[in-house]
């Protein structure tokens, strides 16, 4: 499904790397574990990074009940930003270098998610993090779970870019005599490492953890 862009959401500089499909919005945030906020109160602007997933068309986080930034999306609009690095683009010339990227922006305000409908969405940030994990950890408390604020945002005023591919160097650069093309980048899982204080075997999605 296509979003059609607002004057905010419309991207002019380079538009051929903008994509406002609601598949693209959904597979860079699906692969985000942080997400950037940015948000203004009478200090200030502030950018803060937090935990985020995603439910169908809501990008969510939580918090603590007394955090500033939360109190303040409850009042105000604000914009939320993820972005993935795939590569370093190296052209011939200084002001041709780029770099591979998967980015989103969404803009709008923040509702607080309450009740059993809170509880779901917690239990889904975990199965993010670890598919299957739930089932095996304590339960949160109703103390614990009061403490906190689960807040979504919808995906309806939001804007993709991409940049994937080598260097686009003028016609003049071509034959300037230095190496050209792309220095890939990706985030790489490393090996579990178990508290010492745990006896347990490794369940399956840590043991799988590598082919992640």
């Amino acid at each position: 499904m296509n979003t059609p862009p607002t004057d905010r959401t419309r991207i002019r500089r380079i538009a051929t790397n903008a994509h406002y499909d609601s598949a693209t919005l959904h597979a860079i945030i699906d692969d985000a574990y942080l997400c950037h906020i940015a948000f203004s109160d009478a200090r200030g602007a502030h950018c803060i990074p937090t935990a985020c997933w995603r439910e169908a068309d809501h990008l969510y986080i939580h918090g603590s009940n007394g955090s500033r930034m939360l109190k303040r999306l409850m009042e105000d609009e604000c914009c939320v930003t993820i972005t993935h690095l795939d590569g370093l683009v190296l052209a011939r010339s200084a002001f041709s270098h780029s770099m591979n990227y998967r980015s989103a922006m969404i803009y709008g305000r923040f509702e607080v998610v309450e009740g059993d409908d809170a509880r779901h969405a917690m239990e889904a940030f975990m199965e993010k993090l670890a598919p299957g994990r739930q089932a095996e950890i304590r339960p949160g408390s109703d103390k614990e779970y009061a403490a906190t604020t689960v807040m979504r945002i919808p995906l309806t005023e939001a804007a993709c870019k991409i940049r994937s591919g080598g260097p686009n160097d003028d016609e003049e650069d071509l034959s300037w005599p230095a190496w050209a093309g792309v220095l890939p980048w990706a985030r790489t899982p490393i090996a579990p490492q178990a508290d010492p204080a745990c006896t347990l075997p490794a369940p399956a999605y840590v043991r799988d953890w590598l082919r992640r």
